[in-house]
């Protein structure tokens, strides 16, 4: 199992060069849990990892019918991805491949593993995203002329997405574009 994360850039940072970091959390014990933070800040341990606005990741494994309460950065909305068992955050209980949404505000998350097994789940974290987007396959921009550049660059493999080595298979083209104008994402009222 494993979850790839994509992050919009605020508008300022959108054309920074591409990067990656590696970075192997330490699994840390919190109360019948074991976090893991790839992201940010959670329960006394922060991520080298660096982002261009907060954000949080972090890999929960929580012990069979526990309960976990977490403090929590209250300017964040959080969302709550089960990988495997049941767990209830805050009044809602989770299936595996399900996500939980807690909007900004709250300064605790409380979680209960439902189930006689250990669950695995994914935090999530960061500000409301403000700004309107387009997302189309592997590409987020803030209009249809972004995506149709972003399209037309990777099929030509420019640099701008770098080189894929060793991946079987070679590099996937990316689908035909839809005929119509891919609109932005409106965003939801923020509280």
């Amino acid at each position: 199992h494993g979850v790839q994360l994509w992050v919009a850039l605020p508008e300022e940072h959108r054309h920074t060069a591409r990067d990656f970091q590696h970075h192997v959390p330490e699994a840390v014990q919190v109360d019948g849990a074991e976090v893991r933070v790839f992201l940010g800040s959670l329960a006394g341990r922060t991520s080298p990892v660096r982002t261009f606005t907060p954000l949080l990741g972090a890999e929960i494994v929580v012990e069979p019918r526990a309960t976990l309460t977490l403090g929590v950065d209250a300017a964040l909305e959080h969302g709550l991805l089960v990988d495997s068992g049941d767990v209830r955050l805050m009044d809602t209980v989770l299936r595996p491949a399900e996500l939980g949404y807690v909007p900004w505000g709250a300064e605790t998350l409380t979680m209960v593993n439902e189930t006689d097994a250990p669950a695995r789940t994914i935090l999530l974290g960061g500000p409301p995203f403000e700004e309107e987007i387009v997302m189309w396959w592997n590409f987020i921009g803030r209009s249809h002329e972004d995506i149709v550049k972003a399209r037309e660059d990777w099929e030509a493999s420019t640099d701008r997405f770098g080189t894929i080595e060793d991946f079987p298979g070679g590099r996937l083209p990316a689908p035909t574009l839809p005929n119509a104008v891919i609109r932005p994402r409106r965003n939801p009222p923020t509280r």
